[in-house]
């Protein structure tokens, strides 16, 4: 039986790949708020350099009391606003949903387990430069692999399943271990999101700076070493992988990170899943990541200061 689809979030993130399986000929239903009125009239669209796209019809909702129980949840939301899956996820589970969190840190999957000790949760890892641009449209403009991994899934052979159709609908996906993928996308997320907001810049400009590209490479350096003690043996990451994150990321185009976006709109950062949760797992295995403390702290007083309205 085709897998049915739920997307919580459809922006950038949960439009692109929700929008990907859709065209593909899957059944996915998306859940929108300030859009939901024009993407019920005018579809989704996607600009895309892998091609573009266009949903004309677009199975919609605003609220998930409406929407069908699902097989597989695409959660997309801003780890920011995670305390409102108590509500919006009852409605589309039954007893062999998984739901998957496409979310940037560590910590994620136990905070919803909590909350959820017997549903099967799964992280989403998304290597992908894209952003919403307008009202059921989505920016696509630079890489776009998902990995996926099990926190708690009953049949982890979903999620094979989950990755061939994404694989059928060209978003290039696989399955890895969980943790491992999660501090392997920490190696990029925590220097580029925190320095773009602190430096207020783009990822090409961070680059071209050789001090600032030297701070990056050293902010990854700790990250791996903070993986690796954690880790404990059970997975390892190479010091090399942060000369391949650099390399890749020269030749990407120019990007502001999701942290860039919402520090430019003024909303909330994501701090607690992406350096928090981190610093403390880390220093739980002995290992202080100082270079990753002062960013934190100082991702803290920038948003405290627009939060009060004092930037």
């Amino acid at each position: 039986m085709p897998l049915k689809y739920a997307v919580i979030g459809t922006g950038a993130i949960g439009g692109y790949y929700g929008g990907r399986l859709a065209n593909s000929g899957k059944e996915v239903h998306f859940l929108l708020h300030s859009d939901y009125e024009y993407v019920k009239e005018n579809g989704l669209r996607v600009d895309s350099v892998d091609g573009d796209f266009h949903l004309s019809s677009v199975l919609a909702y605003n609220k998930t009391a409406n929407m069908p129980k699902c097989d597989v949840i695409l959660v997309a939301l801003k780890s920011t606003n995670n305390k409102l899956l108590k509500e919006l996820l009852p409605p589309l589970l039954h007893k062999d949903t998984v739901v998957i969190l496409i979310q940037n840190g560590l910590g994620l999957e136990e905070d919803l387990h909590e909350a959820f000790p017997n549903l099967s949760i799964a992280g989403g890892l998304a290597f992908i430069c894209s952003s919403k641009i307008g009202d059921g449209h989505i920016g696509h403009f630079d890489e776009g692999k998902l990995n996926l991994g099990s926190y708690s899934c009953s049949d982890v052979r979903l999620l094979d399943v989950v990755c061939e159709d994404l694989n059928q609908a060209g978003v290039e996906a696989h399955v890895l271990n969980l943790e491992k993928a999660r501090w392997m996308k920490l190696v990029w997320n925590i220097p580029f999101n925190g320095l773009s907001v602190v430096m207020n810049a783009t990822t090409d400009k961070l680059m071209s700076n050789p001090d600032m590209e030297q701070l990056l490479r050293e902010i990854m350096l700790e990250v791996i070493r903070g993986a690796n003690a954690v880790g404990r043996g059970c997975f390892d990451i190479s010091e090399n992988y942060a000369d391949d994150i650099l390399e890749m990321t020269r030749h990407m185009t120019p990007y502001a990170p999701s942290m860039k976006l919402d520090y430019d709109f003024k909303r909330p950062l994501e701090i607690e899943y992406i350096y928090t949760r981190p610093l403390l797992v880390a220093a739980k295995s002995g290992c202080l990541l100082t270079r990753i403390f002062v960013l934190e702290k100082q991702l803290m007083f920038v948003q405290s200061q627009y939060l009060k309205g004092e930037l």
